[in-house]
């Protein structure tokens, strides 16, 4: 989401997945992809650093730690491992 001031200067706050496109003339209007036209103060270059600044915040929180090893997999049940499980839990060994 990005923080963007209508023209009557009212915050608002964009979904920028919703973003078609941004046009420039004179004012900056902002077309959703349901149709919807957003005008805005702030220029397009402006509202295209807004969403890219956004986008880098949330992939930071995917960004792999300096390990390289991938994260262990759970083991593979099969039929055995299911009936030593059971049994086990039965008190038989």
């Amino acid at each position: 989401m990005i923080q963007l001031t209508r023209l009557n200067n009212h915050p608002l706050v964009v979904n920028s997945d919703l973003i078609k496109f941004v046009e420039q003339a004179p004012d900056t209007v902002i077309t959703l992809v349901n149709g919807d036209k957003i005008v805005v103060r702030e220029s397009a270059q402006d509202v295209l650093d807004r969403v890219v600044q956004f986008r880098r915040s949330v992939l930071q929180g995917f960004i792999p730690s300096s390990d390289p090893s991938p994260p262990s997999a759970p083991a593979a049940l099969n039929a055995d491992s299911i009936s030593e499980t059971q049994s086990q839990s039965a008190g038989g060994e």
